[in-house]
Protein backbone atom coordinates (compact mmCIF):
# COMPACT_ATOMS: atom_id res chain seq x y z
CA UNK A 1 0.00 0.00 0.00
CA UNK A 2 1.40 3.36 -1.03
CA UNK A 3 1.78 6.21 1.44
CA UNK A 4 -0.80 8.24 -0.51
CA UNK A 5 -3.37 5.43 -0.37
CA UNK A 6 -2.74 5.01 3.34
CA UNK A 7 -3.34 8.74 3.95
CA UNK A 8 -6.56 8.63 1.94
CA UNK A 9 -7.81 5.74 4.08
CA UNK A 10 -6.86 7.69 7.19
CA UNK A 11 -8.83 10.67 5.86
CA UNK A 12 -11.93 8.50 5.49
CA UNK A 13 -11.51 7.17 9.03
CA UNK A 14 -11.16 10.70 10.41
CA UNK A 15 -14.20 12.05 8.55
CA UNK A 16 -16.25 9.16 9.98
CA UNK A 17 -15.09 10.21 13.44
CA UNK A 18 -16.21 13.75 12.64
CA UNK A 19 -19.58 12.37 11.50
CA UNK A 20 -20.05 10.66 14.85
CA UNK A 21 -19.09 13.75 16.82
CA UNK A 22 -21.40 15.88 14.67
CA UNK A 23 -24.37 13.57 15.27
CA UNK A 24 -23.70 13.49 19.00
CA UNK A 25 -23.71 17.30 19.14
CA UNK A 26 -26.91 17.56 17.12
CA UNK A 27 -28.91 15.16 19.26
CA UNK A 28 -27.03 15.09 22.51
CA UNK A 29 -29.24 15.47 25.51
CA UNK A 30 -32.42 17.47 25.90
CA UNK A 31 -32.45 20.87 24.27
CA UNK A 32 -28.68 21.19 24.25
CA UNK A 33 -28.12 19.59 20.85
CA UNK A 34 -27.57 21.53 17.70
CA UNK A 35 -30.35 22.25 15.29
CA UNK A 36 -31.32 19.38 12.97
CA UNK A 37 -30.67 21.63 10.00
CA UNK A 38 -27.41 23.61 10.02
CA UNK A 39 -28.03 27.20 11.00
CA UNK A 40 -26.34 28.79 8.01
CA UNK A 41 -28.67 31.70 7.40
CA UNK A 42 -26.58 34.90 7.30
CA UNK A 43 -27.69 38.34 8.26
CA UNK A 44 -30.44 39.80 6.06
CA UNK A 45 -27.87 42.02 4.37
CA UNK A 46 -26.30 38.96 2.79
CA UNK A 47 -29.54 37.49 1.44
CA UNK A 48 -29.27 36.73 -2.29
CA UNK A 49 -32.48 38.38 -3.41
CA UNK A 50 -32.55 37.43 -7.09
CA UNK A 51 -32.47 34.22 -9.07
CA UNK A 52 -30.77 35.86 -12.05
CA UNK A 53 -27.34 35.20 -10.55
CA UNK A 54 -25.72 32.75 -13.01
CA UNK A 55 -24.57 30.71 -10.00
CA UNK A 56 -27.79 30.96 -8.03
CA UNK A 57 -27.98 27.15 -7.68
CA UNK A 58 -24.75 27.31 -5.65
CA UNK A 59 -24.95 30.81 -4.14
CA UNK A 60 -28.36 30.16 -2.57
CA UNK A 61 -26.73 27.85 -0.02
CA UNK A 62 -24.75 30.83 1.32
CA UNK A 63 -21.50 28.94 1.81
CA UNK A 64 -19.44 31.93 0.69
CA UNK A 65 -19.42 35.47 2.05
CA UNK A 66 -17.26 38.48 1.21
CA UNK A 67 -17.47 40.86 4.14
CA UNK A 68 -15.16 43.81 3.93
CA UNK A 69 -11.59 44.09 5.18
CA UNK A 70 -9.60 42.44 7.95
CA UNK A 71 -7.33 44.28 10.40
CA UNK A 72 -4.64 44.50 7.74
CA UNK A 73 -6.86 46.15 5.13
CA UNK A 74 -7.29 42.94 3.14
CA UNK A 75 -10.56 41.79 1.62
CA UNK A 76 -12.09 39.08 3.83
CA UNK A 77 -13.67 35.96 2.28
CA UNK A 78 -15.46 33.41 4.47
CA UNK A 79 -16.41 29.82 3.58
CA UNK A 80 -18.71 27.83 5.91
CA UNK A 81 -18.70 24.04 5.52
CA UNK A 82 -21.86 23.58 7.56
CA UNK A 83 -23.80 25.35 4.81
CA UNK A 84 -22.80 22.80 2.19
CA UNK A 85 -25.72 20.56 1.17
CA UNK A 86 -25.36 16.79 0.62
CA UNK A 87 -23.23 15.88 -2.37
CA UNK A 88 -26.22 14.74 -4.43
CA UNK A 89 -27.75 18.22 -4.09
CA UNK A 90 -24.70 20.18 -5.25
CA UNK A 91 -22.82 20.12 -8.52
CA UNK A 92 -19.22 20.41 -7.35
CA UNK A 93 -18.00 21.51 -10.76
CA UNK A 94 -20.44 24.43 -10.47
CA UNK A 95 -19.13 25.07 -6.96
CA UNK A 96 -15.59 25.31 -8.31
CA UNK A 97 -16.69 27.70 -11.06
CA UNK A 98 -18.58 29.82 -8.50
CA UNK A 99 -15.56 30.01 -6.20
CA UNK A 100 -13.32 31.10 -9.07
CA UNK A 101 -15.86 33.61 -10.35
CA UNK A 102 -16.10 35.19 -6.89
CA UNK A 103 -12.37 35.21 -6.24
CA UNK A 104 -11.69 36.69 -9.67
CA UNK A 105 -13.15 39.95 -8.35
CA UNK A 106 -10.56 40.16 -5.57
CA UNK A 107 -7.39 38.26 -6.49
CA UNK A 108 -5.74 41.39 -7.89
CA UNK A 109 -5.59 42.75 -4.33
CA UNK A 110 -4.43 41.22 -1.06
CA UNK A 111 -7.13 39.05 0.52
CA UNK A 112 -7.73 36.75 3.48
CA UNK A 113 -9.77 33.54 3.65
CA UNK A 114 -11.51 32.21 6.77
CA UNK A 115 -12.65 28.59 6.51
CA UNK A 116 -15.16 27.33 9.09
CA UNK A 117 -14.53 23.58 9.04
CA UNK A 118 -17.27 22.52 11.43
CA UNK A 119 -20.13 20.80 9.62
CA UNK A 120 -18.08 19.06 6.95
CA UNK A 121 -19.04 15.39 7.00
CA UNK A 122 -19.23 12.35 4.74
CA UNK A 123 -22.59 13.37 3.33
CA UNK A 124 -21.46 16.78 2.03
CA UNK A 125 -17.69 16.36 1.65
CA UNK A 126 -16.25 16.83 -1.85
CA UNK A 127 -14.09 13.95 -3.03
CA UNK A 128 -10.32 14.07 -2.69
CA UNK A 129 -10.19 13.91 -6.48
CA UNK A 130 -12.24 17.11 -6.64
CA UNK A 131 -9.99 18.77 -4.05
CA UNK A 132 -6.93 17.92 -6.14
CA UNK A 133 -8.58 19.37 -9.22
CA UNK A 134 -9.63 22.51 -7.35
CA UNK A 135 -6.12 23.05 -5.99
CA UNK A 136 -4.73 22.68 -9.49
CA UNK A 137 -7.18 25.19 -10.98
CA UNK A 138 -6.43 27.78 -8.33
CA UNK A 139 -3.20 28.78 -10.01
CA UNK A 140 -0.65 31.41 -9.04
CA UNK A 141 -3.11 34.22 -9.79
CA UNK A 142 -5.23 33.11 -6.82
CA UNK A 143 -2.40 32.08 -4.51
CA UNK A 144 -0.09 35.07 -4.91
CA UNK A 145 -2.24 37.67 -3.12
CA UNK A 146 -3.79 35.28 -0.61
CA UNK A 147 -2.03 36.55 2.49
CA UNK A 148 -3.64 34.39 5.18
CA UNK A 149 -5.81 31.26 5.39
CA UNK A 150 -7.46 30.70 8.79
CA UNK A 151 -8.87 27.21 9.32
CA UNK A 152 -11.31 27.42 12.24
CA UNK A 153 -12.05 24.35 14.40
CA UNK A 154 -9.70 22.00 12.53
CA UNK A 155 -10.01 18.25 13.10
CA UNK A 156 -7.61 15.42 12.35
CA UNK A 157 -9.29 15.10 8.96
CA UNK A 158 -7.94 18.51 7.98
CA UNK A 159 -4.44 17.58 9.12
CA UNK A 160 -4.49 14.31 7.17
CA UNK A 161 -5.72 16.07 4.01
CA UNK A 162 -2.97 18.66 4.44
CA UNK A 163 -0.41 15.83 4.51
CA UNK A 164 -1.92 14.38 1.33
CA UNK A 165 -1.46 17.69 -0.45
CA UNK A 166 1.85 18.58 1.18
CA UNK A 167 4.01 17.32 -1.73
CA UNK A 168 2.21 19.80 -4.04
CA UNK A 169 2.13 22.80 -1.68
CA UNK A 170 4.97 25.27 -1.67
CA UNK A 171 6.67 26.22 1.57
CA UNK A 172 5.67 29.84 1.01
CA UNK A 173 2.00 28.94 0.64
CA UNK A 174 2.15 26.65 3.67
CA UNK A 175 3.24 29.58 5.85
CA UNK A 176 -0.06 31.31 5.10
CA UNK A 177 -2.05 28.62 6.93
CA UNK A 178 -3.11 29.22 10.54
CA UNK A 179 -5.17 26.77 12.60
CA UNK A 180 -7.68 28.52 14.86
CA UNK A 181 -9.03 26.36 17.69
CA UNK A 182 -11.51 28.88 19.10
CA UNK A 183 -13.38 31.76 17.53
CA UNK A 184 -11.93 34.20 20.04
CA UNK A 185 -8.49 33.70 18.48
CA UNK A 186 -9.76 35.35 15.28
CA UNK A 187 -10.02 38.67 17.12
CA UNK A 188 -6.26 39.04 16.92
CA UNK A 189 -6.50 39.24 13.13
CA UNK A 190 -10.03 40.28 12.14
CA UNK A 191 -12.88 42.55 13.04
CA UNK A 192 -14.78 39.77 14.82
CA UNK A 193 -18.06 41.66 14.86
CA UNK A 194 -17.88 41.88 11.09
CA UNK A 195 -17.90 38.11 10.59
CA UNK A 196 -21.00 36.25 9.47
CA UNK A 197 -20.75 33.08 11.60
CA UNK A 198 -23.35 30.31 11.26
CA UNK A 199 -25.22 29.58 14.46
CA UNK A 200 -24.03 25.96 14.49
CA UNK A 201 -20.41 27.15 14.44
CA UNK A 202 -21.05 29.48 17.38
CA UNK A 203 -22.67 26.67 19.38
CA UNK A 204 -19.88 24.25 18.49
CA UNK A 205 -17.33 26.76 19.73
CA UNK A 206 -19.19 27.09 23.04
CA UNK A 207 -19.17 23.30 23.46
CA UNK A 208 -15.47 23.07 22.70
CA UNK A 209 -14.66 25.76 25.25
CA UNK A 210 -16.81 24.08 27.85
CA UNK A 211 -15.28 20.65 27.19
CA UNK A 212 -11.75 22.03 27.42
CA UNK A 213 -12.67 24.24 30.40
CA UNK A 214 -11.38 27.26 28.51
CA UNK A 215 -14.11 29.44 29.91
CA UNK A 216 -16.57 31.65 28.05
CA UNK A 217 -15.42 33.60 25.07
CA UNK A 218 -14.47 37.19 25.85
CA UNK A 219 -16.94 39.87 24.89
CA UNK A 220 -16.98 40.60 21.16
CA UNK A 221 -17.25 44.29 21.82
CA UNK A 222 -14.36 46.31 23.16
CA UNK A 223 -15.82 49.47 24.63
CA UNK A 224 -14.20 52.65 23.32
CA UNK A 225 -12.47 54.95 25.78
CA UNK A 226 -14.90 57.08 27.76
CA UNK A 227 -14.71 59.88 26.96
CA UNK A 228 -12.59 59.86 23.79
CA UNK A 229 -9.55 62.09 23.66
CA UNK A 230 -10.12 65.62 22.33
CA UNK A 231 -7.66 64.76 19.55
CA UNK A 232 -9.30 61.38 18.79
CA UNK A 233 -9.57 60.65 15.05
CA UNK A 234 -10.40 56.95 14.77
CA UNK A 235 -13.61 55.33 15.98
CA UNK A 236 -15.46 58.59 16.64
CA UNK A 237 -18.13 60.35 14.61
CA UNK A 238 -17.55 62.99 11.94
CA UNK A 239 -19.46 65.40 14.13
CA UNK A 240 -17.12 64.78 17.09
CA UNK A 241 -14.03 65.30 14.93
CA UNK A 242 -15.41 68.53 13.52
CA UNK A 243 -16.35 69.93 16.94
CA UNK A 244 -12.86 69.19 18.30
CA UNK A 245 -11.02 70.54 15.26
CA UNK A 246 -12.26 74.11 14.96
CA UNK A 247 -15.17 73.13 12.71
CA UNK A 248 -12.86 71.76 9.99
CA UNK A 249 -15.10 70.06 7.43
CA UNK A 250 -12.62 67.42 6.25
CA UNK A 251 -11.19 65.18 9.00
CA UNK A 252 -7.44 65.45 9.46
CA UNK A 253 -6.78 61.80 8.58
CA UNK A 254 -8.63 62.18 5.29
CA UNK A 255 -7.04 65.47 4.30
CA UNK A 256 -3.51 64.23 5.04
CA UNK A 257 -3.87 60.81 3.38
CA UNK A 258 -5.60 62.25 0.31
CA UNK A 259 -3.00 65.01 -0.03
CA UNK A 260 -0.15 62.52 0.28
CA UNK A 261 -1.69 60.06 -2.17
CA UNK A 262 -2.47 62.82 -4.67
CA UNK A 263 1.14 63.94 -4.60
CA UNK A 264 2.87 60.56 -4.43
CA UNK A 265 0.41 57.77 -5.23
CA UNK A 266 -1.42 58.41 -8.51
CA UNK A 267 1.15 56.44 -10.49
CA UNK A 268 1.51 53.63 -7.94
CA UNK A 269 0.26 50.32 -9.31
CA UNK A 270 -2.37 48.68 -7.14
CA UNK A 271 -2.99 51.67 -4.89
CA UNK A 272 -5.60 50.59 -2.26
CA UNK A 273 -4.99 46.92 -3.08
CA UNK A 274 -2.01 46.23 -0.81
CA UNK A 275 -2.05 45.55 2.92
CA UNK A 276 0.41 46.55 5.66
CA UNK A 277 1.41 45.21 9.06
CA UNK A 278 -1.37 45.53 11.62
CA UNK A 279 1.01 46.86 14.28
CA UNK A 280 2.02 49.69 11.97
CA UNK A 281 -1.65 50.57 11.49
CA UNK A 282 -2.14 50.65 15.26
CA UNK A 283 0.95 52.79 15.75
CA UNK A 284 -0.25 55.36 13.20
CA UNK A 285 -3.74 55.39 14.70
CA UNK A 286 -2.22 56.07 18.09
CA UNK A 287 -0.20 58.98 16.70
CA UNK A 288 -3.32 60.53 15.18
CA UNK A 289 -5.43 59.95 18.29
CA UNK A 290 -2.79 61.63 20.45
CA UNK A 291 -2.60 64.60 18.09
CA UNK A 292 0.99 63.87 17.06
CA UNK A 293 2.40 64.43 13.55
CA UNK A 294 2.40 61.58 11.03
CA UNK A 295 4.90 61.31 8.16
CA UNK A 296 3.85 58.71 5.61
CA UNK A 297 7.12 59.21 3.77
CA UNK A 298 8.92 57.85 6.84
CA UNK A 299 6.32 55.22 7.79
CA UNK A 300 6.07 53.28 4.55
CA UNK A 301 4.72 55.51 1.83
CA UNK A 302 1.76 55.18 -0.50
CA UNK A 303 0.31 51.81 0.50
CA UNK A 304 0.41 52.74 4.20
CA UNK A 305 -1.47 56.00 3.54
CA UNK A 306 -4.04 54.14 1.44
CA UNK A 307 -4.69 51.57 4.17
CA UNK A 308 -4.98 54.30 6.83
CA UNK A 309 -7.61 56.08 4.71
CA UNK A 310 -9.63 52.86 4.35
CA UNK A 311 -9.22 52.11 8.05
CA UNK A 312 -10.49 55.57 9.02
CA UNK A 313 -13.62 55.12 6.90
CA UNK A 314 -14.19 51.58 8.14
CA UNK A 315 -13.96 52.56 11.83
CA UNK A 316 -16.51 55.37 11.70
CA UNK A 317 -19.36 54.52 14.10
CA UNK A 318 -21.77 55.23 11.23
CA UNK A 319 -20.73 54.84 7.58
CA UNK A 320 -19.88 57.95 5.60
CA UNK A 321 -23.05 57.40 3.56
CA UNK A 322 -24.98 56.91 6.86
CA UNK A 323 -27.33 53.96 7.44
CA UNK A 324 -30.30 55.61 5.75
CA UNK A 325 -29.55 54.90 2.06
CA UNK A 326 -28.55 51.25 2.55
CA UNK A 327 -31.73 49.65 1.24
CA UNK A 328 -32.08 52.19 -1.57
CA UNK A 329 -28.61 51.30 -2.78
CA UNK A 330 -29.44 47.58 -2.67
CA UNK A 331 -32.54 48.29 -4.74
CA UNK A 332 -30.52 50.23 -7.30
CA UNK A 333 -29.80 47.16 -9.41
CA UNK A 334 -32.81 45.37 -10.87
CA UNK A 335 -32.88 41.72 -11.81
CA UNK A 336 -32.83 42.36 -15.54
CA UNK A 337 -29.86 44.72 -15.16
CA UNK A 338 -27.78 42.14 -13.29
CA UNK A 339 -27.95 39.75 -16.23
CA UNK A 340 -26.24 41.91 -18.81
CA UNK A 341 -23.28 44.29 -18.99
CA UNK A 342 -23.46 47.41 -16.87
CA UNK A 343 -24.79 50.52 -18.53
CA UNK A 344 -24.90 53.77 -16.63
CA UNK A 345 -28.31 55.05 -17.69
CA UNK A 346 -29.23 58.64 -16.95
CA UNK A 347 -31.99 57.32 -14.65
CA UNK A 348 -29.53 55.33 -12.60
CA UNK A 349 -27.15 58.27 -12.29
CA UNK A 350 -30.08 60.47 -11.29
CA UNK A 351 -31.05 57.96 -8.59
CA UNK A 352 -27.51 58.01 -7.21
CA UNK A 353 -27.61 61.79 -7.21
CA UNK A 354 -30.86 61.74 -5.19
CA UNK A 355 -29.36 59.33 -2.67
CA UNK A 356 -26.25 61.47 -2.23
CA UNK A 357 -28.24 64.70 -1.92
CA UNK A 358 -30.31 63.15 0.88
CA UNK A 359 -27.20 62.95 3.08
CA UNK A 360 -26.54 65.38 5.92
CA UNK A 361 -24.60 68.40 4.73
CA UNK A 362 -21.37 67.41 6.48
CA UNK A 363 -21.43 63.84 5.16
CA UNK A 364 -22.15 65.17 1.69
CA UNK A 365 -19.12 67.48 1.81
CA UNK A 366 -16.77 64.76 3.05
CA UNK A 367 -18.08 62.25 0.49
CA UNK A 368 -17.64 64.77 -2.32
CA UNK A 369 -14.06 65.39 -1.21
CA UNK A 370 -13.30 61.66 -1.21
CA UNK A 371 -15.01 60.91 -4.54
CA UNK A 372 -13.27 63.85 -6.20
CA UNK A 373 -9.96 62.30 -5.20
CA UNK A 374 -10.99 58.80 -6.33
CA UNK A 375 -12.20 60.27 -9.62
CA UNK A 376 -8.65 61.56 -10.14
CA UNK A 377 -7.15 58.15 -9.30
CA UNK A 378 -9.30 56.02 -11.57
CA UNK A 379 -11.54 55.82 -14.62
CA UNK A 380 -9.36 56.56 -17.63
CA UNK A 381 -11.66 59.06 -19.30
CA UNK A 382 -14.06 59.61 -16.42
CA UNK A 383 -13.65 63.37 -16.52
CA UNK A 384 -14.72 63.50 -20.14
CA UNK A 385 -17.69 61.22 -19.45
CA UNK A 386 -18.74 63.35 -16.50
CA UNK A 387 -18.46 66.56 -18.51
CA UNK A 388 -20.57 65.06 -21.27
CA UNK A 389 -23.16 64.12 -18.64
CA UNK A 390 -23.21 67.76 -17.60
CA UNK A 391 -23.57 68.91 -21.20
CA UNK A 392 -20.03 70.23 -21.58
CA UNK A 393 -17.78 69.84 -24.60
CA UNK A 394 -14.55 67.95 -24.04
CA UNK A 395 -12.12 68.52 -26.87
CA UNK A 396 -8.36 68.44 -27.03
CA UNK A 397 -8.15 71.86 -25.42
CA UNK A 398 -10.62 71.17 -22.61
CA UNK A 399 -9.27 71.53 -19.09
CA UNK A 400 -10.89 68.38 -17.73
CA UNK A 401 -7.58 66.64 -17.12
CA UNK A 402 -8.69 63.53 -19.02
CA UNK A 403 -5.28 62.85 -20.57
CA UNK A 404 -3.54 62.93 -17.18
CA UNK A 405 -6.21 60.76 -15.57
CA UNK A 406 -5.99 58.30 -18.44
CA UNK A 407 -2.24 58.04 -18.05
CA UNK A 408 -2.51 57.59 -14.28
CA UNK A 409 -5.16 54.85 -14.46
CA UNK A 410 -3.15 52.96 -17.08
CA UNK A 411 -0.21 52.98 -14.67
CA UNK A 412 -1.99 52.41 -11.33
CA UNK A 413 -4.50 49.95 -12.87
CA UNK A 414 -7.28 51.31 -10.66
CA UNK A 415 -10.32 52.02 -12.79
CA UNK A 416 -13.56 53.28 -11.28
CA UNK A 417 -14.74 49.67 -11.11
CA UNK A 418 -11.61 48.53 -9.27
CA UNK A 419 -11.80 51.42 -6.83
CA UNK A 420 -15.45 50.62 -6.12
CA UNK A 421 -14.58 47.00 -5.44
CA UNK A 422 -11.91 48.03 -2.92
CA UNK A 423 -13.64 50.95 -1.22
CA UNK A 424 -17.39 50.40 -1.58
CA UNK A 425 -17.81 48.37 1.63
CA UNK A 426 -15.97 51.10 3.54
CA UNK A 427 -18.57 53.69 2.57
CA UNK A 428 -21.81 51.83 3.33
CA UNK A 429 -22.92 48.96 5.57
CA UNK A 430 -26.17 47.95 7.30
CA UNK A 431 -27.19 49.09 10.81
CA UNK A 432 -26.91 45.48 12.00
CA UNK A 433 -24.75 42.66 10.75
CA UNK A 434 -22.25 42.79 7.92
CA UNK A 435 -22.33 43.37 4.18
CA UNK A 436 -23.05 40.01 2.58
CA UNK A 437 -21.84 38.79 -0.80
CA UNK A 438 -25.11 39.61 -2.60
CA UNK A 439 -25.08 43.17 -1.26
CA UNK A 440 -21.60 43.80 -2.65
CA UNK A 441 -22.88 43.98 -6.23
CA UNK A 442 -25.20 46.99 -5.79
CA UNK A 443 -22.81 48.70 -3.36
CA UNK A 444 -19.93 48.39 -5.81
CA UNK A 445 -22.06 49.58 -8.73
CA UNK A 446 -23.30 52.54 -6.71
CA UNK A 447 -19.73 53.48 -5.75
CA UNK A 448 -18.55 53.08 -9.34
CA UNK A 449 -21.25 55.45 -10.54
CA UNK A 450 -20.18 58.04 -7.95
CA UNK A 451 -16.57 57.85 -9.11
CA UNK A 452 -17.20 57.68 -12.83
CA UNK A 453 -19.95 60.32 -12.88
CA UNK A 454 -18.61 62.56 -10.16
CA UNK A 455 -19.51 65.80 -11.99
CA UNK A 456 -23.08 64.67 -12.67
CA UNK A 457 -23.75 63.36 -9.16
CA UNK A 458 -22.29 66.19 -7.07
CA UNK A 459 -23.21 69.85 -7.16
Amino acid sequence: MSAATHLEQMAEIEIQKDDKAYEEERGGGGGGGLATRPACEPQPSGDPRDRSNPYYDVARHRMLQVIGDDNYGRKLIVFSSCCMPPVHQLDHQRLLEYLKDTLDQYVEMDYTVVYFHYGLRSSNKPSLRWLRKAYGEFDRKYKKNLKALYVVHPTNFIRVVWNIFKPFISYKFGKKLTYVNYLSELREHLNYQQLIIPLDVLRHDERLRAAQKVGPAPSAKTPPPRPPLPTQQFGVSLRYIREKNQQAVIPLVMSQTVSYLTEHGLKTEGIFRRSVRVQLIKDIQKLYNLGKPVSFQELGGVHVAAVILKTFLRELPEPLLTFGPYQRVLDLVGEEERRGPRSWSSLRVATCKQIVESLPEHNYAVLKYLITFLHTVGAADANCDANRDAGANCDANAKCGANQVSQDSLVNRMSASNLACVLGVNLLWPPQGSVGLAALVPINIFTEILVEHRHAVFR
